[in-house]
């Protein structure tokens, strides 16, 4: 295999961002980010609203992140107005809003293409890789739950009483071709972490990714979450997890990453109030090849993947990919 390893994320939200915080520190690889634009909540939702633009919440979680180093606009990419810094009412249409959104927001308008905008921000942030949308429509996510309900909605999904079924849009979807090439030219494809039906499988189920991903040779490897998510994955295996990253994108993953950290007492019992507990491996025998690696820290009282710990398990994956 050739030393130099193209490597595609496919996810959204705060997980993705760990995944390449821990990538972009690995030499003699080149990164493209596939992100969500399905997002339609808080600031990133008033102003896709207020624009008609795709979710740049999530573009701009990846953005800081893969920024060679934390200057201070990438720092201020990251700063959301609150309440309490305002001095008038007249200024409290800005709480809420994330000033990356904002500033994505403006140069879009400006520039006439969202894409451009991405690329912009990205060359000042000197970004180590490529960020690209999965699609470059706006669009809204479904969820069919498993009463048959359907929910509307990104933010919403979660807030249902229900499982989820599946998710899936209710018009025609194209992918960006942007997110396609990279798929076509990747030698690994990485999956997670995040949420598994609002930040992963939204993108798996555009279909020209999803073909896209069916014709690819890369190695196809999911890093699995540390905890359920309540909404979305209650009572969820790792091996469940897997099962519906398979099903929404009609492909198989050949390598799952799990944390097999001991998380302390009394962390746990914080996310019992939050109806999540820890993803556990139910069966001895998979169809993957699966690696336990210690990948967690607690510093905040949460459980969080450390970037570090990301970065030296996927060296070692790489470093054994070349030798092969």
């Amino acid at each position: 295999m050739n030393q130099h390893l193209n490597v595609v994320v496919i996810g959204g939200g705060t997980g993705q961002a760990t995944i390449l915080r821990g990538l972009k520190l690995i030499e003699s690889i080149s990164i493209t980010a596939i992100v969500t634009v399905a997002d339609d909540g808080g600031s990133t939702g008033r102003l896709r609203r207020a624009y008609h633009i795709p979710a740049m919440g999530d573009i701009r979680a990846v953005m800081i992140a893969l920024a060679e180093s934390e200057s201070l606009l990438s720092t201020l990419m990251g700063y959301r107005f609150e309440k309490e810094d305002l001095q008038d009412e007249a200024s409290s249409e800005l709480v809420g809003h994330n000033l990356g959104n904002i500033i994505l927001t403006a140069l879009t308008q400006k520039s006439g293409s969202f894409m451009e905008a991405i690329t912009m921000i990205s060359k000042v942030l000197n970004v180590k890789g490529d960020i690209v949308p999965s699609t470059h429509q706006v669009v809204s996510l479904l969820a069919r739950m498993e009463d048959g309900t359907i929910v509307k909605g990104e933010s919403n999904i979660p807030k249902s009483v229900h499982k989820v079924q599946e998710v899936f849009y209710d018009e025609d979807v194209k992918a960006s071709k942007e997110a396609v090439k990279a798929i076509q030219q990747a030698d690994v494809i990485i999956l997670g972490i995040g949420s598994l039906y609002t930040s992963i499988c939204c993108n798996l189920i555009i279909p020209e990714i999803r073909k896209a991903l069916q014709k690819s040779k890369a190695h196809k490897i999911y890093v699995s979450n540390a905890m359920t998510q309540s909404g979305e994955t209650d009572g969820y295996s790792l091996e469940d997890h897997v099962h519906t990253l398979e099903e929404h994108g009609q492909f198989k993953i050949e390598t799952v990453i799990h944390a097999d950290d001991k998380i302390p007492t009394e962390i746990l019992k914080r996310y019992v109030d939050e109806h999540a507990y820890p993803v556990l491996i139910k069966e001895k025998v998979h169809h993957f090849k699966l690696l336990n690696r210690k990948l967690l820290s607690f510093d905040t009282l949460r459980v969080r993947h450390e970037p570090d710990k990301i970065k030296h398990v996927f060296e070692d994956v790489f470093r054994k990919m070349r030798d092969e």
